[in-house]
């Protein structure tokens, strides 16, 4: 079916007022501790304000941790107590006064935590007797590379409890004024980590067949369903492949595009209401051949295969092919990153070489 960039797309009670939408990015730009830990300032609502002025449909905020230990690097956004639920009122606010969706990615970076910045060191691995570092938690003691401290193996408890914070994260963000919350369940972090064969070695109910090992993402689904409100709508991104099952020479067993067609069915049923497709960050050393659209068939594939909306990424940088995906009925909508840091206008610049529209903003009346 033949959908236009512009047109709204509407999820539980929700209307979201085009298909232009931008992906969760790191900024790594918060306190990295005391009280101003993980708390949003100017940056971060310069960041997406900006966007939503540029007329972006819906916002996701970068992966924001359920928990301090739960952070990519120490200086990741965090949404585990109230001072940082009051200062994400300041951005949500803004966004839906200009029409804008605002969305946030909840997520636990798993082995892949206590990290620098990727500008410093390219983001090598923070060591636990360093300042600011500390020991990561993972569904198994397998670190992501040589470089990494090997992390500590997650007891059933303890599993229970991250459940329990990624509730507590849900709680939050709407009392902060969030419309969408997405569960980070990609990119090889914490519940990605436990879906995968290669990262998750456990013996347990959480580990070994197809359902032990989707067992995590969908208790933490169920939990933030639990809490979220009925009308409105959950996300879950996806790692639609490791790259390395696919490539048969490599000899290492990884999560698969069947796996998440698979899953997609499931996660429909625990109610999610929309899959993030994107693809690898399992492991530092998987063969991606990456290109324009690269990762529009694995969305594809979900959306030709089971009820589930989808929403695509990867190498979307021009109006004309944004537009392509959807008339060709490969994904519901398209999420613009790289392209977004580089031109906060991008929606705007779309609807004037493709004849469609987005929300001006009353001083910009004249643009």
């Amino acid at each position: 079916m033949s959908t236009s960039l512009f047109s709204p797309f509407t999820l539980r009670s929700l209307t979201i007022p085009n298909r232009i939408w931008m992906p969760p990015m790191c900024q790594y730009s918060a306190a990295p501790d005391g009280e101003l830990a993980g708390v949003p300032h100017d940056w971060h609502f310069t960041h997406q304000a900006a966007r939503a002025a540029g007329g972006t449909g819906l916002i996701i905020t970068e992966a924001t941790a359920v928990s301090p230990e739960g952070r990519i690097s120490p200086y990741d956004l965090g949404l585990w107590n109230d001072t940082q639920t009051e200062a994400f009122r300041r951005i949500t606010a803004f966004l839906k006064a200009q029409g804008t969706v605002p969305a946030i990615q909840l997520g636990h970076a798993g082995r892949k935590a206590s990290t620098e910045r990727t500008w410093v060191d390219r983001g090598r691995a923070i060591h636990p007797d360093e300042a600011h570092g500390w020991t990561p938690l993972a569904p198994s003691a397998v670190p992501f590379d040589d470089a990494r401290v090997t992390p500590e193996e997650l007891t059933v408890e303890q599993i229970g409890e991250i459940v329990g914070q990624f509730a507590d994260a849900a709680r939050r963000a709407l009392d902060a004024g969030f419309q969408v919350v997405e569960i980070h369940g990609a990119h090889g972090y914490l519940v990605h980590e436990f879906l995968s064969p290669f990262s998750n070695r456990r013996t347990d109910a959480y580990g070994g067949s197809f359902e032990g090992r989707t067992r995590f993402a969908l208790e933490v689904v169920d939990a933030v369903r639990a809490v979220w409100p009925e009308d409105l709508p959950v996300f879950f991104r996806i790692s639609a492949t490791d790259w390395l099952t696919e490539n048969p020479e490599d000899g290492r067993e990884g999560w698969t595009s069947a796996e998440t067609v698979r899953l997609a069915k499931e996660l429909l049923v625990h109610g999610v209401d929309l899959l993030d497709v994107s693809t690898g960050g399992l492991v530092p050393d998987a063969r991606i051949e990456a290109a324009p659209g690269f990762q529009v068939p694995f969305a594809e594939a979900v959306r030709q295969e089971t009820d589930l909306p989808v929403a695509t990424v990867g190498l979307i940088t021009e109006p004309a092919q944004a537009q392509q995906i959807l008339t060709d009925g490969r994904a519901d909508a398209v999420l613009i990153g790289r392209e977004l840091l580089r031109n906060p206008y991008w929606a705007r610049h779309a609807a004037t070489a493709l004849g469609g529209e987005v929300a001006t903003p009353s001083p910009y009346h004249r643009a």
